[in-house]
């Protein structure tokens, strides 16, 4: 177990009693999972193993299933009340991004508590849903009922690299563990926002599709003294800029459109006369998601060349983070195409499809009737979510993905920066409230 910082304030989970959804954050949270991509990895493997022996424990048989070493999902399917009734998918994933210790306030793998909130790596993504899942789960089976219907409840790997080594792999070799489900829930969904001072909560119900690619430019090689006109890395550095300055005009699906007019609704503004980017910054914090949903973004995330300050490389590389709306992919390609030019080599790396599910039926009916009698009057909004999760898999076995991991937070929590970011963290009470919302939704849903 990782020993805690020296620099850490003094009070820390030895003081401040957890309940069992924060024990169970904070255990996996200790459990490093990094994914770099790439194949380069720490793997689930121990963080899968504590799930396994926690559904052994509510008298589950959990599926243990391992891509490649150390790669590992895990999967168990709890028999409802209904059986005749269609089953749902409740999944998140053991994986996290990595993080580097000089930068947080506290190690991102001591699973610290401090000031009412769990730190840590995976505190919001998305080890904090795979504790709801367990505990809410375990208080049904414990209390000895059942789940309204048959759940498949799933703990993946490698969602951080496009899940080509848990989701999709899983949708591939085993799809019969998912036999009679029509519908998911998992992250990026259900946590609050503040809309004209006004909470609310949104549910995930579309992803924009994604495509990751490589830019390769090629030069001559030669001193770091001489003139070279044909230098890859400054052929290259062109392109990247060209791509990351590149404002994308704002594409509307349906699903930002209801969210829209519903922001603009409960503003009490013409949405014909106020633009979507004004209205997504009344959004409260929800808008570093919002925002990204709105238009196709080209990021530059990686940047590789050279070998020795006074050589200049033959070649240099980029890799570009691409999020444009479902069905425009090819589109989208072209344009980037045309924008950098010829002379600069495009290699896809990786892509997986959007989607957009409707925001009716009742699944969408049950969520928001399970919000409203937990936080009685706070509306329930659709979004797309500007990046992806592993419903991309799922929906090729014809499963409808939601992202509903409820969180209730307070309107200065600045929750999409938490994502990937520094001192990532989450508050004890929202994991309380959260497990509480998941409980009632299984049971009665």
């Amino acid at each position: 177990m990782t020993t805690t910082p020296e620099s850490e304030p003094a009070t820390t989970d030895r003081e401040v009693e957890l309940d069992e959804t924060a024990t169970i954050a904070r255990d996996l949270i200790r459990f490093d999972t990094s994914n770099y991509g790439g194949g380069r990895s720490n793997g689930e493997a121990d963080a899968a193993e504590y799930v396994a022996e926690a559904l052994r424990a509510l008298d589950l048989e959990p599926l243990v299933f391992e891509s490649e070493p150390g790669r590992v999902s895990v999967l168990a399917r709890v028999e409802g009340a209904d059986r005749s009734k269609p089953g749902l998918v409740v999944h998140g994933h053991l994986d996290v991004v990595p993080a580097d210790p000089a930068n947080w306030s506290v190690d991102p793998f001591a699973g610290v508590v401090r000031d009412g909130m769990l730190w840590g790596r995976g505190a919001v993504d998305m080890k904090n849903m795979d504790a709801m899942m367990l505990s809410s789960l375990g208080d049904i089976l414990r209390a000895g009922e059942r789940p309204a219907r048959d759940l498949v409840v799933g703990f993946l790997a490698d969602e951080e690299a496009g899940g080509v080594l848990g989701s999709h792999f899983l949708v591939t070799e085993h799809p019969e563990v998912f036999e009679g489900a029509t519908e998911a829930i998992s992250e990026v969904g259900g946590y609050s926002t503040f809309i004209d001072g006004r909470r609310s909560y949104l549910l995930q119900t579309g992803e924009k599709a994604l495509i990751w690619i490589k830019l390769r430019t090629r030069g001559t090689a030669g001193h770091g003294s001489q003139m070279i006109v044909a230098n890859a890395v400054t052929r290259l550095a062109e392109a990247v800029a060209v791509l990351g300055r590149q404002q994308w005009p704002i594409a509307l699906t349906d699903t930002t459109t209801a969210l829209l007019s519903e922001v603009a609704r409960i503003l009490d503004v013409d949405l014909e006369q106020t633009s979507p980017d004004e209205l997504v910054l009344h959004t409260g914090t929800a808008a570093g998601f919002i925002r990204g949903s709105l238009r196709t973004t080209t990021n530059p995330t990686m940047l590789t060349a050279g070998y020795k300050h006074n050589v200049v490389p033959d070649t240099a590389e980029a890799l570009v983070d691409i999020r444009c709306m479902p069905g425009q992919e090819e589109a989208v390609l072209a344009e980037v195409r045309a924008l950098i030019g010829d002379d600069v080599e495009i290699e896809t790396m990786h892509t997986d499809i959007g989607l957009e599910t409707p925001f009716s039926g009742p699944l969408v009916e049950a969520i928001t009737g399970t919000l409203e009698r937990h936080d009685p009057g706070a509306p329930v909004l659709p979004y797309l979510l500007s990046g992806g999760t592993d419903n991309k898999a799922l929906s090729l076995l014809g499963i409808a993905g939601y992202g509903f991991a409820p969180l209730r937070l307070d309107e200065g929590m600045d929750f999409p920066a938490m994502f990937h970011g520094v001192d990532e963290r989450v508050p004890l009470d929202a994991l309380s409230f959260g497990s509480r919302v998941l409980r009632d939704l299984l049971a009665t849903y």
